[in-house]
């Protein structure tokens, strides 16, 4: 639940951060350009959400904290900043991500017992924050990748994929969890899991953690 928290509060307030950076001051003046956990907490998304998933042992963990809100329309340069903006939290993620693996290495001068519970929560701070930014980089709005992709296609390409943000995470839930319902297809595995896969094997091998 820690690396989770860290995660998934620290990625909202990379946003907030970036927005404030590039002229939007919404998040500012809600206090969200924070470091606090406590600011970013959705009590479903942060807590009840992923308790439940412990408790029924699912194979993987999920959850989200409270958007931070972004009013595009205040930044310099709306269609360049909304990229910067959009990819600060998987930016922060991956942040996170190298530096529990670099991490790693000061688990051998704890002290016995304390080792092991640092050694889990670095392991799952690499790989929770790792899937939180492949998954979060898809490229389909309101997906943090679908705002950069917004933001970098053309016009006869990018207005048509931002008309699907009001259902770009009913088309997520669908893809993933109700179509293999239906055909023998995993798109979870193909999107997610191997390219998160490969990711933390680079992290590792870049850091000397693996």
């Amino acid at each position: 639940m820690l690396p989770l928290l860290l995660a998934i509060t620290l990625h909202e307030a990379a946003h907030g951060f970036v927005a404030h950076h590039f002229g939007d001051d919404t998040a500012w003046k809600l206090g969200r350009v924070s470091l606090n956990p406590l600011k970013h907490i959705d009590p479903f998304g942060t807590l009840l959400l992923p308790g439940l998933l412990l408790l029924s042992h699912a194979p993987f963990l999920f959850g989200y904290a409270k958007p931070v809100p972004v009013k595009f329309g205040q930044l310099r340069n709306p269609r360049r900043d909304m990229v910067w903006v959009a990819a600060a939290g998987p930016g922060m993620n991956l942040a996170l991500a190298i530096a529990a693996a670099l991490l790693l290495h000061t688990v051998n001068f704890l002290p016995t017992g304390v080792d092991q519970w640092v050694l889990r929560n670095l392991v799952n701070a690499i790989s929770i924050n790792v899937f939180l930014a492949v998954f979060n980089l898809i490229p389909l709005p309101p997906l943090d990748g679908g705002r950069v992709a917004v933001g970098l296609l053309p016009n006869a390409l990018a207005l048509p994929l931002a008309k699907l943000a009001p259902y770009g995470m009913g088309i997520v839930i669908g893809a993933f969890f109700i179509l293999p319902m239906l055909v023998h297809v995993n798109l979870f595995a193909e999107l997610v899991e191997r390219p998160a896969a490969a990711v933390i094997n680079t992290i590792l091998h870049l850091t000397g953690g693996g």
